[in-house]
């Protein structure tokens, strides 16, 4: 690449000018935003899309083969939306709708905006959503694209910063290139390093990566850094670059207490003093990139599961197994596990097809950012740890709702049943986390016909299920040709003198049909429900249990905060119905699954307890004075 003329180096400084103009007014006009956060970054990131190095089809966001940009300083969005009317791709006259109700131009940046990869603003993720970016072209649909990423100083304190940064360097991401932007000033003062770019890129090269210390306002530097960066070979590149806090207006240059502040109407007009003889009219162009796609890959049809009915098969192992058999089906599934698939039984997947399957060691934070990068580049990626363990990657979970994320969560060790290990390792507050998520689907199978079933309607449905599996072994219920569908429900056990309906899910169902042998021995009757799909619920069949029952009692191996017991009386908030809520009320020990069910409440003697003493309640749609004891 030859050396930038003075011509081209002029023309990218008026650039940057009118970007910074625009920056100005549109945060200027919404009296809002991050302004000086977007004016530190302008230099570097018009010569990373105007310089010759970053590839773009502008009229067509959606080329695989396109480099990706993420602001993982999704605050700096001024400048990522006046970038974007510079390239030509919106008109000028939209840039005055930032943060209004209805505008695509948030005040984060979310994929309502087709330029934006995903939604950022929640700081120390979009390195991580790179990577997945990053790993999709080198390792699986084998395009030349890059990835760039820009970071802000502040949120590489954060620790999933660092558990992307080690797995880039392990898997040798030489298309992945991060933009660290040390401008010195975080919110509320200085940073933890200041303006010391050595103390940043030291860490970072310790880690394996190359890194490049430039001046972030000198386009020459700039430029170069990024031609470096496109040459590397052997490791990520991370460019630390020194820049200031407000470049471009005086008012504002490293000045402090400016962060997240737009300028009143008489410093607006001062700063627009900065802006005369600016070239309204100049554009920027961005090289198109190679018109390279991925190999398209037949999916051919999976056989069915064999299980026999009774056979004692943990639902982690069949989530193995589900995985490994539906492969074939679904080409573009993958799988991510956090050092613990032989445990999640994801091995099994691993082992049939490893250029498919992604270790992220312990880094449940990374894992699900990585997750949500492949998942937009058209992948299916399915997520395991300990549902415990996924409790540390909430904020990932949450966030990637606003990516308009196809992921699939799968928590394996859940509840008390588990055992031995104790609550550290017990998935109790799983259910309530996935259920408080915007459109997500929460499935809880009990034997391994069920979870083959699930497995392969969570990879069908678009958008995050979560699927909780046991550690235990449960005895095969269903028959192999039994069908499973997202907001349905199983009735085990009923007959028309039931008297109460016992809803349960997972190791509970099991636990169910023990409580229902010895009360049909009473001659107590009970229908017993596997409430499989706790989000959406099968409300219909619950409405309908209640109407002819008139006492429902929810178990789970769960704590009662946002579980299984509170979705039911959510769906049966219009019936008169009493529900009893058995639910993991105490703090748990180590001891037997068998040991612990009982301590927690949860067992076949407790469902037998609770179920007596409902019958003994009054029918609700049955006069209270004509009720018999």
């Amino acid at each position: 690449m030859n050396p930038p003329s003075t011509s081209q180096i002029d023309h990218l400084r008026a650039l940057a000018r009118l970007v910074r103009f625009h920056s100005l007014n549109i945060t200027s006009t919404a009296h809002s935003g991050h302004l000086t956060s977007s004016l530190s970054a302008t230099d570097l990131m018009v010569g990373l899309l105007f310089g010759g190095t970053f590839r773009y089809d502008v009229h067509n966001p959606d080329h695989p083969n396109n480099d990706r940009l993420i602001f993982s300083k999704g605050h700096a969005s001024p400048l990522f939306y006046a970038l974007w009317a510079v390239a030509g791709a919106i008109e000028e006259k939209q840039l005055s709708t930032f943060r209004q109700f209805g505008s695509r131009l948030e005040g984060h940046p979310t994929p309502r905006f087709p330029y934006a990869e995903a939604a950022t603003g929640s700081l120390g993720q979009g390195l991580g959503i790179g990577l997945g970016l990053a790993l999709n072209a080198s390792r699986l649909d084998r395009l030349p694209y890059r990835t760039y990423v820009l970071l802000g100083d502040s949120e590489m304190s954060e620790g999933s910063q660092w558990e992307v940064i080690q797995l880039a360097a392990h898997y040798r991401l030489t298309n992945y290139v991060g933009i660290m932007d040390v401008n010195r000033l975080g919110q509320r003062g200085e940073t933890m390093f200041g303006h010391d770019v050595e103390a940043h890129a030291r860490r970072v090269a310790a880690f394996g990566w190359r890194t490049i210390i430039i001046d972030g306002h000198d386009l020459p530097q700039i430029l170069d850094a990024f031609r470096q960066a496109a040459e590397e070979r052997t490791q990520p590149v991370m460019i630390v670059a020194r820049t200031i806090k407000g470049k471009g207006i005086s008012l504002l240059e490293d000045a402090e207490d400016w962060h997240g502040k737009a300028l009143d109407e008489d410093q607006w007009k001062e700063a627009l003093r900065d802006f005369s003889n600016l070239d309204r009219e100049a554009r920027g162009q961005i090289p198109p990139p190679e018109n390279r796609r991925p190999r398209p890959v037949a999916a051919k049809s999976a056989p069915p599961p064999r299980y026999e009915p009774g056979q004692q098969v943990a639902t982690r192992k069949a989530y193995g197994a589900a995985l490994k058999r539906i492969a074939p089906k679904f080409p573009q599934l993958v799988s991510l596990d956090a050092e613990v698939s032989n445990s999640t039984m994801a091995e099994v997947f691993a082992a049939d097809a490893p250029e498919r399957f992604f270790e992220m060691f312990i880094a449940e934070q990374a894992m699900v950012e990585v997750a949500l990068g492949l998942s937009l580049r058209g992948k299916i990626p399915f997520v395991s740890t300990f549902g415990a363990f996924l409790s540390r990657a909430f904020d990932q979970v949450r966030m990637s709702q606003y990516s308009r994320a196809n992921l699939k969560f799968v928590g394996s060790h859940a509840g008390v049943s588990i055992g031995e290990d104790g609550p550290s390792q017990m998935g109790l507050e799983d259910i309530a986390m996935f259920r408080s998520v915007l459109e997500s689907v929460v499935l809880h199978p009990c034997d391994a016909i069920s979870t083959e079933r699930l497995v392969e309607a969570a990879a069908v449905h678009p958008g995050i299920v979560y699927l909780r599996t046991l550690r235990q072994s449960t005895p095969v219920l269903y028959d192999s040709d039994a069908t499973f569908e997202i907001g349905g429900s199983k009735v085990l056990r009923q007959s028309a003198e039931d008297r109460v309906t016992i809803v349960a899910a997972g190791a509970t169902v099991h636990e169910a049909l023990k409580a229902h042998a010895q009360l049909e021995r009473e001659g107590l009757g009970a229908r017993v429900l596997d409430a499989y799909s706790i989000k959406p619920i099968d409300a219909a069949a619950l409405r309908e249990a209640a109407d002819a029952t008139g006492a429902i009692i929810t178990v789970e191996d769960h704590y009662p905060a946002g579980g299984l017991g509170e979705a039911v009386l959510a769906a049966l908030s219009d019936r008169p119905v009493p529900v009893t809520l058995l639910a993991v009320n105490q703090t748990p020990t180590s001891g037997t699954g068998e040991e612990l069910r009982k301590f927690a409440g949860i067992s076949a003697a407790a469902i037998v307890a609770a179920a007596q003493q409902a019958a003994t309640r009054p029918h609700p749609t049955m006069p209270a004075s004509t009720h018999q004891p």
